[in-house]
């Protein structure tokens, strides 16, 4: 039980690192690169198809239906409720048994 504490500590400070390095180079760097900056705006739609696309590839029903439930939510609704949403519709789904 104590390596999932040291675990947890070790991965905030190394994204409190993380996240101190970006500001303190930025602050260094003055200005931002356009394409630096169009590298960092393309990151969270990056992100977001590595976690999603294999579970929509691999993953059951369940999983495959809330994406598509949140795909289109995401249209109207702010991100984390979309998340809620995607996250309770799986879960009722296992719980009733899919």
């Amino acid at each position: 039980m104590a390596d999932i504490w040291w675990i947890i500590l070790l991965a905030g400070l190394l994204t409190y690192l993380t996240r101190a390095g970006g500001h303190l180079l930025l602050a260094r760097i003055g200005v931002m690169p356009p394409r630096l900056e169009a590298a960092l705006n393309a990151v969270p739609a990056a992100v977001l198809t590595t976690i999603v696309t294999p579970v929509l590839v691999t993953g059951d029903w369940p999983e495959r239906a809330a994406i598509l439930v949140c795909l289109v939510l995401s249209l109207r609704l702010p991100l984390i409720a979309v998340v809620a949403i995607g996250t309770g519709l799986v879960a009722a789904a296992r719980a009733a048994g899919f």
